[in-house]
């Protein structure tokens, strides 16, 4: 199992980078895993988009899902004869992007499944269990399974204690840090920081972290050192490229 960073930033991404997207592979099937803003271009470097094989949306934030729009636009106008693309997220989580085009354009482009709390499905080699978390909008935890390698991603959440049965054991937990140490007050329900994903990945015995969803302008060596304050295990930052293969965790 292989996953590749498209992009890591927050809100709206920096110069030269992309907002939340992964790209997970294993025995040839595709996974996308979140599109944010300016990910597809980092995805079409590696892929063309007849060759993804399903898309994971987390929530329906634009930063987690805008650039499905353009993806399922290259699908319909640059390719033919493709399957419906299947498209895992929380109820309603997509019903914004996917109304950017009328629908005529879209006939058979896409075929929803609902991901919602206690979710246990198969998408590709994979298995996925998932966990509703908090958010401002309906977000989804999900841990994925296959050949004994597990990988764990939180979306954007605030602090919960489901989070440590989706990290347990992972053997990477790519973990929403949009802040450094502590979270603004009015935020603290919504989002974690990279020292809380550190708390995590050492309580739920995680092998290795990724973390994700940083602020734009947050210092990168700051947010590691937080994590690895109370976690010692690798840390990392999700940049675009970035490949961890998690074969041998």
């Amino acid at each position: 199992m292989r996953l590749t960073v498209l992009g890591g930033c927050g809100a709206w991404p920096e110069p030269g980078q992309a907002c939340s997207g992964f790209l997970l592979e294993h025995d040839g099937f595709r996974l996308l895993i979140d599109a944010g803003y300016a990910t597809l271009p980092r995805l079409l470097q590696l892929v063309r988009p007849g060759l993804v094989d399903a898309v994971l949306i987390s929530h329906g934030h634009p930063d987690h899902c805008a650039d499905l729009n353009p993806l399922l636009r290259a699908r319909v106008l640059g390719e033919s004869g493709l399957p419906p693309l299947p498209l895992y997220a929380p109820a309603g989580a997509l019903d914004k992007v996917l109304a950017l085009d009328g629908p005529q354009m879209y006939a058979g482009a896409w075929s929803a499944h609902e991901v919602g709390a206690g979710t246990r499905t198969v998408i590709g080699p994979f298995r996925l269990r998932s966990w509703m978390l908090p958010h401002w909008v309906p977000n989804a935890g999900v841990r994925l399974t296959a050949d004994g390698q597990t990988l764990a991603y939180t979306g954007d959440c605030g602090q919960d204690p489901q989070l440590t049965e989706l990290a347990e054991d992972a053997d990477l937990l790519v973990a929403e840090a949009t802040y450094t140490d502590d979270v603004p007050d009015d935020e603290r329900a919504y989002l974690s920081s990279a020292r809380q994903a550190g708390e995590l990945a050492a309580r739920a015995g995680a092998g290795r972290l990724l973390l994700t969803h940083l602020w734009p302008g947050t210092s990168h060596g700051a947010a590691v050192a937080a994590a690895a304050d109370g976690y010692p295990g690798p840390v990392s930052v999700a940049i675009p490229g970035r490949r961890l293969d998690l074969t041998g965790s």
